[in-house]
């Protein structure tokens, strides 16, 4: 199997993009992916939409054919991922694929939702229907779902509750330096702590905004790519993973099985392990997963996430920057975009074009998560040698 390579990257400003569709979205990121990788858009064999809900939010379904139309990619076949919230992590994984399996020497991978035009209740109401009916009809969220968690966690741990905090302020002042991102401010502990109770001990801003937005990548062997560039990545390890759907059939619900298993298998994959990682894109749609996360990929033992982000270990000049981005809580969540963006942000860290958030990075590491835990993508990436 020859390696799959990513030659291509972009994604659109991030936030509320009113009188602009999700076809409006897909067509801006593709045609700046394809710009970025020098690529023609007949030469393009697979194209990949990841995207959970463009029928629930606008009614809109068909949306990879009508992309292939927009961008000229005829007679490219088409695909739509779904896998909720990991729709954009799925999305890579079916990319891989298409690549590895050598059905595709050019595929062309876009994620993106658009979200704002509907209030917080009715976005919030598509969101929970990923969620179990047997719990959706007792009113369970994820929101409370992150908020019981996190209190377990908290008093379980020992950990302080300020240590949730930094984690949103850190991601904050991350995205200060990332244009694209949804909020360009940076916060306080305190700010992070006064905030409005959303799902208690969680406060406003424990939590991701809801967004409009999208990603591309464009991936093919490492033979073609040299074609184009010297400066590419190689997807080393990629796995993925589902958990209970039901999450207090959970034995410890601090453990994210699917975190573990997908680690697991993409450390296999790629012969790297945790201590190998540079820099890290984790799904914090919740302040809590960013601590639950960490200690599945085995960044930290159980329990001492929060150690880590107390010593700034984290931070862009720690030991392993998390969320250089602005992760989700900073940059957005367009649920179909969020996993092709951590991709993005991997893929610029390891090619040494991530501008002001760039770190010293050779390997990198992005994890996109679905539902609570539910399933989750792990993908593992190197610059080429």
């Amino acid at each position: 199997m020859e390696p799959v390579a990513i030659i291509g990257a972009s994604m659109t400003q991030f936030g509320q993009r009113e009188g602009e569709w999700i076809q409006d979205l897909l067509a801006e990121a593709g045609i700046e992916c394809l710009e970025d990788a020098g690529v023609d858009a007949d030469d393009v064999e697979h194209l990949y939409v990841s995207n959970m809900a463009s029928g629930e939010f606008e009614g809109q379904t068909g949306v990879p054919n009508a992309l292939a139309h927009d961008l000229d990619a005829m007679p490219a076949y088409t695909q739509r991922v779904d896998q909720t919230s990991s729709s954009g992590g799925a999305g890579i994984y079916a990319a891989w694929q298409s690549v590895a399996s050598g059905a595709s020497d050019m595929t062309l991978l876009v994620g993106g939702e658009k979200m704002t035009h509907k209030t917080t209740g009715e976005a919030t109401d598509v969101i929970a229907s990923l969620t179990h009916p047997a719990e959706y009809k007792h009113g369970v969220t994820l929101p409370s779902f992150a908020g019981l968690t996190a209190r377990h966690y908290l008093e379980r741990f020992d950990a302080p509750r300020e240590s949730l905090a930094k984690v949103a302020v850190k991601n904050h002042k991350n995205g200060v330096d990332n244009p694209n991102a949804q909020f360009q401010t940076e916060i306080d502990v305190e700010t992070a702590l006064e905030s409005p109770i959303v799902a208690d001990p969680l406060r406003l801003y424990d939590f991701c905004p809801i967004t409009d937005g999208s990603a591309a990548l464009m991936l093919c062997p490492e033979s073609v790519a040299k074609e184009y560039t010297d400066n590419y990545a190689l997807i080393t390890g990629i796995d993925g993973a589902t958990d209970t759907h039901v999450v207090h059939e959970r034995e410890d619900p601090t453990v994210m099985g699917g975190v573990v298993e997908s680690g697991n298998g993409a450390y296999e994959m790629s012969g790297r392990g945790p201590e190998d990682i540079d820099v890290a894109e984790l799904h914090d749609m919740f302040t809590i997963l960013e601590f639950l996360q960490m200690e599945g990929l085995g960044f930290a033992e159980q329990g001492e996430a929060w150690k880590r982000v107390e010593d700034g270990d984290t931070e862009r000049d720690g030991d392993l920057p998390i969320n250089t981005s602005g992760g989700l809580k900073s940059k957005g969540h367009p649920l179909g975009a969020s996993g092709v963006a951590q991709g993005v942000e991997i893929y610029e860290q390891v090619v040494g074009e991530a501008g002001p958030r760039q770190v010293d990075a050779d390997v990198g590491l992005c994890c996109n998560v679905g539902g609570f835990g539910n399933c989750v993508i792990t993908t593992i990436m190197e610059a080429a040698q």
